[in-house]
């Protein structure tokens, strides 16, 4: 029985160290382990099949909106970095810089991608030429490399994967559709294919992207009550334009400069995962992104059938397009119950020699721990069914936690005593960068995202007339 217990006891408890709990779900899980390169993670199979399952649906969403995929070069000459004053200093503290190549000292020093804007304005200077050729819409997966000096796997590492989209389009009008359509997209997909309920909305000027012109953001609540930033979307205005000379012939004959987006996700999105389901027995991962939707786990599986029952089984599932797997370790059966628990896998399904003979099986989900029966003959139906619940479930339980840890306050001191109860606070804003830093210094508290449909009558930090009312969490 200890054995069997070891699982939970492995993992800080969740509601007194949170940080901890993380750290131990990724690497128990086997999800990660940490590089031989300082703040460097190696996503080992588990890990990366949550990655390809995200990239599955988020990509077909991107390419159903008009866009196709490209790859663009890891190395950026230097120089690129400095044709937008803004975008160069807001990145500078994060650049790789490569020096050396074959033995020899460069003649220009190349960045590592922090991000491509200049690249791909780069490319699209050469290629845009008239305003027929617009809209250009690009969209490359890859990898980045930003020097960050605090880490933690998935949530913040010197390097990660990530989706990128680069746009162009002949007016303002169109570049801004574009940033608000493509922030819809991936609000959609969280909610959909991670069951997480988010907020959007533009980002203050001390948090947008530099180089933008404005940013909007995307942030979702974990389960400790802090925000964690899940995806951005940029409007560039004419910035990088202008940098790099992305210039059309315009229909009346006149050379204009175009306008540009950028907008993307990373796999952060796996950190949101684990922060916003998990539990104290580990991960609980929705349907739709967990790389084993259905476990089988054998139970007598010496006897006579048991196996090729289960064996069976795995077929159907798979055959009705469901990712299942059939546990044939010579482990305990609670040991298996504990590991694929910890695992996050949505269902379990338990199988012995009297439920073959009595043509059922046993179903035990993993975000309630209900257990269930079910004929074996209508076996993928059953478990269909229940991995749409369990997805449905998820995102209900997400937007519940949403709705009910939204405070709003009146005074810097209410915003503290609402963050440090783990929640999110709704609170006006004069627009002025001074209290908006002194609300991050007095509270840990940052600017997350704009609430436009909503008013306040005074600052509250200054008290001051109020232009704008911020959600303000503490955040990853």
């Amino acid at each position: 029985m200890a054995k069997e217990n070891q699982f939970v006891n492995q993992i800080a408890d969740i509601e007194t160290d949170f940080p901890r709990w993380y750290t131990d779900v990724v690497i128990k899980t086997k999800l990660v382990d940490y590089g031989p390169v300082k703040g460097t993670m190696v996503i080992r199979p588990y890990g990366y099949a949550i990655w390809e399952n995200i990239q599955r649906e988020l990509d077909a969403r991107i390419k159903a909106t008009g866009h196709q995929n490209a790859y663009f070069p890891l190395l950026i000459p230097y120089s690129y970095m400095t044709r937008e004053a803004e975008h160069v200093e807001g990145f500078a503290p994060e650049v790789a810089v490569v020096t050396v190549g074959g033995g020899e000292t460069l003649a220009e020093p190349l960045v590592i991608r922090p991000t491509s804007e200049t690249i791909f304005g780069e490319m699209y200077s050469k290629w845009l030429q008239s305003y027929r050729d617009l809209p250009i819409l690009i969209n490359q997966w890859a990898n980045v490399m930003r020097w960050e000096k605090t880490t933690r796997p998935f949530l913040r590492t010197s390097e990660f994967l990530w989706q990128e989209g680069h746009t162009a389009h002949a007016t303002e009008e169109e570049a801004m559709e574009e940033t608000m359509k493509m922030l819809g997209v991936y609000k959609e997909f969280a909610e959909t294919c991670l069951a997480i309920p988010v907020f959007t909305g533009k980002k203050t000027e001390k948090e947008k992207f530099a180089g933008a012109l404005a940013t909007f953001g995307m942030e979702a609540m974990m389960h400790d009550g802090k925000s964690l930033q899940a995806g951005t979307s940029h409007y560039m205005g004419q910035n990088f334009a202008k940098a790099f000379d992305i210039q059309f012939l315009d229909k009346d004959g006149t050379h204009k400069y175009a306008y540009t987006t950028s907008w993307g996700v990373s796999t952060r999105l796996i950190g949101a995962l684990i922060m916003a389901h998990g539990d104290q027995r580990g991960l609980v991962l929705p349907p739709v992104v967990a790389p084993v939707q259905a476990i089988i786990v054998p139970i007598a599986a010496k006897k006579e059938g048991v196996l090729e029952a289960a064996a069976e089984l795995k077929a159907k599932l798979t055959a009705a397009g469901v990712r299942a797997d059939c546990d044939t370790s010579d482990n305990s059966p609670g040991w298996k119950f504990n590991e694929w628990e910890m695992k996050g896998v949505p269902v379990r399904i338990e199988l012995g020699p009297r439920d073959i003979e009595a043509g059922k099986m046993v179903l035990v989900r993993r975000d309630t721990h209900e257990k269930t029966e079910a004929p074996l003959a209508a076996a993928a139906e059953a478990v269909q069914t229940l991995l749409a619940d369990v997805q449905k479930n998820l995102l209900e339980r997400a937007r519940k936690r949403k709705e009910e840890r939204v405070v709003t306050a009146e005074s810097v001191e209410e915003l503290l005593k609402g963050v440090e109860a783990g929640n999110f606070v709704k609170a006006g804003w004069c627009g002025c960068r001074e209290c908006e830093d002194k609300i991050k210094e007095q509270t840990a508290a940052s600017a997350r995202v704009i609430v436009e449909e909503e008013h306040a009558d005074k600052c509250c930090c200054c008290g001051k007339e109020a232009k704008h009312v911020v959600l303000f969490a503490r955040a990853y």
